[in-house]
């Protein structure tokens, strides 16, 4: 399942031959990461592909979160805009996130009891 986590990620990613040791250990993070929001009892490989699709794309969001990118230039008449590495790794995670919605709760769900 690793292996094609990484390679998914670096896909996603577009990490060059030296990034790859770090890649590798945002692959290891995101995987633990999600099997640690499964309920109890439930392991990674019953989630299907949407498991090594959510660990990769939340690994290559800590990588593009890593990464300076410029936001826009001009040359003459022409202007180029990219996205910064932190709204790359906001959209990479909320896809993961909507991609194991049905297999855990939401990362920001807080319950309270009310007395009655």
């Amino acid at each position: 399942m690793h292996d094609k986590i990484l390679e998914l990620a670096a896909s996603l990613a577009g990490a060059e031959d030296g990034e790859q040791p770090l890649l590798e250990e945002l692959c290891r993070a995101a995987a633990a990461e999600w099997t640690a929001r499964l309920p109890e009892g439930v392991p990674p490989e019953s989630c299907g592909s949407a498991f090594v699709c959510a660990a990769a794309f939340s690994a290559a969001a800590g990588f593009a979160a890593g990464r300076e990118n410029l936001a826009s230039f001009s040359a003459g008449d022409v202007a180029v805009k990219i996205r910064s590495g932190t709204e790359s790794a906001a959209a990479l995670q909320d896809a993961a996130e909507r991609l194991m919605a049905p297999f855990v709760p939401p990362k920001d769900l807080f319950l309270k009891g009310v007395p009655g």
